[in-house]
C-alpha cells in the first residue's frame, strides 16, 4: 500500500511537468516554422526583386522545387492546414501565427 501511494505521488508530481515540457516543444517548433516562412519570404522577395510591400503566395514559397518544399503547420492546429495555421503577410512584416494567443511570435 506504501509503494503504491508513493507511485500515486510520484505520477503527481511528474504529469504537470511533463505537460509544460510538450507545450513548451509546442510553441519552439512553430517559432522554428515562423523563421523557416519568414527565411523563404525574404528569400523569394531577393531572387524575384520584389519590393517589401509584395506580399508572397503560399504557391510562391512552397513545393518541390521551391524555398520549402513542405508545408509548415502550427503543432497546435487541428485543421492541419498552412490557411489556419500561419499568415505570411508582405516581405517587410513577419509571418504570424493563427493560433498566437499561446506566444507563438517571432
Amino acid at each position: 500500500m506504501i509503494v503504491v501511494s508513493i507511485i500515486g505521488l510520484l505520477a503527481a508530481m511528474a504529469i504537470p511537468n511533463f505537460v509544460k515540457a510538450r507545450d513548451s516543444a509546442r510553441t519552439k517548433t512553430c517559432i522554428a516554422n515562423l523563421k523557416q516562412l519568414d527565411s523563404a519570404k525574404q528569400q523569394w522577395a531577393f531572387e524575384t526583386k520584389q519590393p517589401a510591400t509584395a506580399t508572397p503566395v503560399s504557391t510562391d514559397l512552397l513545393g518541390v522545387s521551391k524555398y520549402l518544399k513542405t508545408v509548415p503547420l502550427c503543432p497546435i492546429d487541428t485543421a492541419k492546414t498552412f490557411a489556419t495555421s500561419y499568415s505570411l503577410g508582405n516581405v517587410s512584416t513577419t509571418p504570424t501565427c493563427q493560433k498566437d494567443t499561446l506566444n507563438h511570435a517571432l
